[in-house]
């Protein structure tokens, strides 16, 4: 499924669960691939001396890797076998997403924890300019998103519509801007005026009583995804 971004155009769907994280073909999968999808952990560890040689970072024909499969299914107990045996964390699949972005996407929130505590980068960019703040935002994936807010992901990041995660929270959930709006004291107020809740009022996103804020902090996005 695909759905329209606030500028009308289409983004790839978040995965709606761990079973929709990868259309996967076994049969287009090697052994370690099929292993780490599946979870068999009894399996990587019984073959990990032959695993160091082949390479726990190996990529299948869409550059994904075990890590990948793994993250994006959710078994945190395989991610934290191919952590501790020094796998690269941030390669990157055919769409550009590493595996954080696949947590993040997928709402994983252990194998994220799993990844961000190890050192991966959280604001790398997809091949649509979106990093793994942005996915958690579009999946409404709070716990996840906070996580990433934690370990310094960059909420100004602009996708390649020019979309920050705070935009795209502001338009998936516009209900709360309000809400938000009146409890942040801490609010700075003055120019520039395109700021991501200004940009939604002439969209009828936001109430008249809305005004421009150049600063909206950490703790506002959190709100906005919760």
């Amino acid at each position: 499924m695909q759905q329209e971004s606030p500028s009308g155009s289409t983004l790839r769907q978040p995965c709606a669960s761990a079973t929709s994280a990868y259309e996967l073909q076994e049969k287009d999968l090697g052994k370690l691939h099929r292993m780490a999808a599946r979870g068999d952990l009894a399996w990587l560890r019984r073959w990990r001396w032959w695993l160091k040689r082949v390479g726990f970072d190996k990529q299948d024909k869409e550059n994904r890797t075990p890590l990948h499969l793994a993250c994006a299914n959710g078994h945190a107990d395989v991610v934290r076998f191919l952590v501790q045996e020094n796998c690269q964390l941030n390669l990157v699949d055919n769409f550009g997403r590493s595996p954080l972005m696949k947590v993040s996407e997928c709402q994983q929130e252990e194998c994220a924890a799993i990844l961000l505590e190890h050192g991966a980068d959280p604001n790398l960019a997809d091949a649509d300019g979106n990093t793994a703040l942005h996915l958690a935002v579009l999946a409404a994936n709070a716990a996840v998103a906070v996580l990433l807010l934690e370990h310094h992901a960059n909420a100004d990041a602009q996708n390649q519509e020019g979309y920050t995660p705070l935009h795209l929270a502001v338009s998936k959930h516009r209900e709360k801007v309000e809400r938000l709006w009146l409890s942040q004291n801490k609010m700075q107020w003055g120019p520039p005026w395109f700021t991501p809740l200004w940009a939604y009022l002439p969209m009828g996103l936001l109430t008249s009583s809305a005004a421009p804020a150049t600063h909206l902090s950490l703790a506002a996005l959190e709100i906005l995804v919760l």
